[in-house]
């Protein structure tokens, strides 16, 4: 029997730790063991990342995120569904993850069509890897203000300048608003824009 290997100690600094050599069923057990703890864990062929609870500042940066996007589907009349973090990927998949937060647009799917990250510590599992394999059309990474678009096209994830979904999605634009301090501001004058603009 493999024996999981830590790889990176847990200091006051880290907020997560990799353990190597993790079978699909110890996995399943730290996942019952650390119920309640507000841990994440991101499973990717036998690597295992457990993330600390969340801080402020990402849980702030992922819902004024999501309220700006959800702002312009609802200006834009497109309809969609909030899928949140449901945990993504089963055995068959060697890969488990609970995104930041999700979508589908048009009908419900097995899959998101959009993912949003928030990147408040870097290193670890490379997400995009995880949802390269589940075939997810689209991801954004939110990190200090700024949003990375990519595609996936032809199996492969490419950088956008904008989103394959919405064509007139000023996504730089949706960036500024998540920066500002009040989120109550930033979405009524994020919806305002999207009115005046069409």
């Amino acid at each position: 029997m493999n024996f999981p290997v830590i790889a990176k100690p847990v200091t006051p600094k880290t907020s997560y730790v990799l353990l190597y050599n993790v079978s699909w069923e110890q996995l399943e057990k730290l996942d019952v063991d650390l119920e309640g703890t507000s841990a994440r864990l991101t499973y990717l062929d036998g690597v295992l990342e457990i993330m600390s609870p969340l801080s402020d500042d990402h849980e702030d940066a992922k819902s004024t995120t999501s309220r700006l996007l959800e702002a312009y589907l609802r200006e834009k009349k497109i309809r969609f569904y909030v899928r949140g973090s449901a945990t993504l990927g089963k055995r068959k998949d060697g890969t488990r993850r609970e995104p930041d937060e999700s979508y589908n647009f048009g009908t419900k799917k097995p899959i998101p069509d959009l993912i949003i990250e928030i990147i408040v510590t870097s290193g670890g599992i490379n997400k995009l890897q995880i949802y390269k394999r589940l075939k997810v059309p689209e991801v954004w990474f939110w990190e200090d203000g700024l949003l990375s678009v990519y595609c996936l096209r032809d199996e492969e994830y490419e950088k956008a300048s904008q989103s394959s979904f919405f064509a007139d999605l000023d996504v730089e634009l949706l960036a500024q608003y998540s920066r500002m301090a009040d989120q109550y501001d930033a979405v009524n004058d994020f919806s305002q824009v999207i009115r005046e603009h069409g």
